[in-house]
């Protein structure tokens, strides 16, 4: 076990030190998913609308009997029947786009706006996709790009199982590092979109994560290690659908209210709770440090940005701290609750109520890059019919002209800010609802549930109020 143990942590350590090391030096390239513009309207209104939206409907829970709200959680309307697993195929078709895309990253266009390999990362897949795993369901498990190419290889002799078994004791912890990684390079390295950097780490993690298939298993390596199959499999919990295998390959696709696959989610061990608090603290910081108020706090004057270089370390620092002023705050609160409401070890309580914390995830992430990804979703149309600059126009959208309209004007200002709102307050309603229906499962009577849920209940309204406040915040850089 000790060998098994020893071969896993210098896996990890050889994959996180390279990809480091490759990110480290380039020039810097503005991140194709910056804020479009700045939105400055007045907001006193929707910091105490939203705190009050979110306080009504923690005391409206308490005050109702939740069985109604059980009772709907538990329906489910079958819609369709799937006679077939198209899960290789499509799979391995994903791996052959990818491997175009990381073509033209080394080939293509040095403009980020231009090539298809950032706009297809960090726009269509980090964003649109992950909106759409909530809204639809779990669509990554036919399009990851390991799957198809791992039952090939399967057919060489290769046990399905692999050779070696992951430890059972770091649980997560893989994932967190891969995730914590991946934001970094998100947020904080210089150049992000610069294609062939970008081919570099996305050919590394493919191998990396190809090699940790086959070895360690594809089941066990996907649900511990590869963090965006973690990441958007979590997200889907959220969607209207979910699919149920019968005898063989058929599956029956069902529709529930948002939400419904959360009420009976086992608990999360403490590594898929730092995460998921880490998944909603990137995205917060990603709105954070970008503020004058963190830019003053460390001696950047938001006025004369220096460029993303000048502050890798605060910012490296502030992540960090984010995260851990985060999961401190949720850890607490969980504590609070349990110690009124008494019975459940806090940590199981915990692993339970994080799951609550997806709709907040997904509102945040819609609410930040709504304007990126409206703008940058139309380059990515573009540059895909034409992703080598040769005069291609692959599927008639070469030529298409960029409507940054969209996002400029005082019109297009008030209804995507309200929009960004909108999703805020509801997400963390939403957000309430779950936790309140996860309580009153862990705790059984509504009484105890109810005393569960007020200190979570008081850190869903500051982290609405803090929300509401980073969309109107002055921001530069």
């Amino acid at each position: 076990m000790s060998d098994r143990r020893d071969a896993t942590s210098l896996f990890a350590s050889l994959f996180v030190g390279i990809f480091f090391s490759l990110m480290w030096c380039s020039r810097a390239f503005a991140h194709a998913s910056d804020r479009g513009h700045v939105l400055l309207l007045p907001t006193h209104y929707y910091l105490f609308g939203g705190m009050l939206a979110v306080a009504l409907s923690f005391l409206v829970l308490v005050f109702l009997p939740p069985e109604g709200l059980l009772r709907l959680s538990s329906q489910r309307l079958p819609i369709a029947r799937i006679r077939f697993d198209g899960r290789g195929f499509v799979s391995c078709l994903s791996a052959l786009f990818l491997a175009g895309l990381i073509y033209t990253g080394f080939a293509g266009s040095r403009d980020p706006l231009s090539n298809p390999l950032p706009l297809t990362v960090w726009t269509l897949l980090w964003v649109g996709l992950t909106l759409f795993q909530g809204l639809a369901g779990n669509i990554w498990a036919w399009l990851n790009p390991w799957y198809g190419p791992w039952r090939l290889i399967l057919r060489l002799g290769v046990p399905s199982r692999g050779f070696l078994r992951l430890p059972r004791a770091i649980g997560m912890i893989p994932a967190v590092l891969l995730l914590f990684a991946f934001a970094w390079f998100e947020l904080i390295y210089p150049a992000p979109d610069d294609p062939a950097r970008l081919a570099i780490a996305v050919l590394t993690y493919w191998v990396f994560s190809m090699l940790g298939a086959v070895i360690f298993g594809y089941h066990g390596w996907s649900r511990r290690v590869e963090f965006l199959t973690i990441f958007f499999t979590m997200i889907s919990r959220l969607s209207l659908f979910s699919l149920r295998r019968e005898t063989g390959r058929s599956r029956v696709l069902f529709v529930g209210v948002p939400g419904h696959k959360l009420r009976d989610t086992a608990a999360l061990p403490l590594s898929g709770i730092l995460f998921l608090l880490l998944a909603l603290s990137s995205v917060s910081f990603d709105g954070f440090m970008r503020t004058f108020l963190w830019l003053g706090a460390i001696g950047v004057n938001p006025l004369e940005f220096p460029g993303r270089s000048a502050v890798v370390l605060p910012n490296t620092i502030g992540l960090l701290s984010m995260f851990a002023a985060l999961c401190t705050a949720f850890l607490l609160a969980v504590r609070a609750g349990n110690a009124l409401a008494g019975g459940e070890p806090p940590r199981r309580a915990a692993g339970h109520l994080v799951w609550s914390i997806i709709p907040i995830a997904l509102a945040y992430h819609f609410s930040h890059y709504l304007v990126a990804f409206a703008i940058n979703s139309q380059y990515a149309l573009s540059a895909l019919s034409d992703p080598l600059m040769q005069g291609w126009d692959l599927f008639g959208t070469a030529d298409m002209y960029v409507q940054a309209g969209v996002a400029l004007g005082a019109e297009s200002a008030w209804k995507i800010w309200n929009a960004q709102a909108f999703a805020i307050i509801g997400g963390h309603v939403f957000a309430i609802i779950v936790a309140h229906m996860i309580a009153h499962r862990l705790y059984g009577g509504r009484k105890r549930a109810g005393l569960s849920q007020i200190p979570l209940a008081v850190l869903m309204v500051l982290y609405t109020v803090f929300g509401l406040w980073l969309l109107s915040a002055p921001t530069g850089g």
